[in-house]
C-alpha cells in the first residue's frame, strides 16, 4: 500500500499494476450524448462525482495554502492535471461504430469543483472522427486499468440529446457472471493480474447502445 496519497494524475493514470488490479477510487457518472443537426454525434457531456476518500486525498495535495479548501487556483490546477493524464486513456470514454473504436478528441478544459466533500469534474468531449447516426453505436465511460470504478447510478444518467427520432437505444448493464462465462478463452489470470494489457474490462462497463436506420 503507498504511505501518502500520489498526485491526481498519478491516483488516475501511474499506479503500480498490483495495484490496480481492483478499483480503488468510485465514482458516479452522468453522460448526455448530443446529436448534431448535420445528423452526426456532436459531443458528449461527462459529470464524474469522486468519493469522500479520495476527494480527501485530493484535497490534501493541491490544497497548497493549508486552508481546507480548494480555492479557484488550485481547482484549476486539479483540472489541468487531469486533463494531461488521462489523454492516453482517451479521458475514460467508449464509443464504437459497428464495433469499430472511435477515439475523442483532447476536450478544452476539465472544470473540477469541490462541494460536500466531493470533488466534481465535468467537461465535453468531441468524437475524433465523424459519427454519423446510422448504423449501430455505443457510448461509454470507464477505466481500461480497473483502478477507477466509473458507474452510472441509474439509465437516467446516460442520455440521448438532440436529434435521434430514427434510432433506438438501451442502456446494457453486464451481468460479470455472464460475461466470465462467454469469456473464459479470453479472460485469462494475465487479465486480472494485468487489466491494462488486454483492455477487456470493456465487457464488464454499463454501455448506451443505440441502433440507427
Amino acid at each position: 500500500m503507498l504511505k501518502k496519497f500520489l498526485p491526481l494524475a498519478a491516483i488516475l493514470a501511474a499506479l503500480p499494476i498490483a495495484a490496480r488490479a481492483h478499483p480503488h477510487v468510485f465514482a458516479d457518472a452522468r453522460l448526455e450524448v448530443v446529436a448534431g443537426s448535420d445528423g452526426h454525434i456532436a459531443e458528449l457531456h461527462n459529470v464524474w462525482r469522486f468519493d469522500e476518500v479520495f476527494s480527501s486525498s485530493v484535497l490534501m495535495d493541491f490544497d497548497k495554502n493549508t486552508n481546507l479548501v480548494l480555492d479557484q487556483p488550485e481547482l484549476e490546477e486539479i483540472g489541468k492535471t487531469v486533463l494531461a493524464s488521462l489523454q492516453e486513456f482517451n479521458y475514460y470514454t467508449a464509443l464504437t461504430v459497428d464495433g469499430k473504436l472511435v477515439g475523442v478528441a483532447k476536450p478544452d478544459v476539465i472544470n473540477v469543483d469541490y462541494k460536500d466533500g466531493q470533488i466534481l469534474m465535468f467537461f465535453a468531449v468531441k468524437p475524433a472522427a465523424p459519427m454519423p447516426l446510422k448504423g449501430k453505436l455505443t457510448f461509454g465511460v470507464y477505466d481500461p486499468t480497473l483502478y477507477a470504478s466509473i458507474d452510472f447510478p441509474t439509465d437516467e444518467d446516460l442520455v440521448l440529446m438532440g436529434d435521434f427520432k430514427a434510432c433506438t437505444h438501451a442502456v446494457v448493464r453486464p451481468d460479470a457472471d455472464t460475461v466470465i462465462a462467454e469469456n473464459k478463452s479470453t479472460l485469462t489470470d494475465a487479465f486480472f493480474n494485468d487489466p491494462t494489457g488486454t483492455d477487456m474490462s470493456k465487457l464488464f462497463a454499463t454501455r448506451m447502445e443505440v441502433t440507427c436506420k
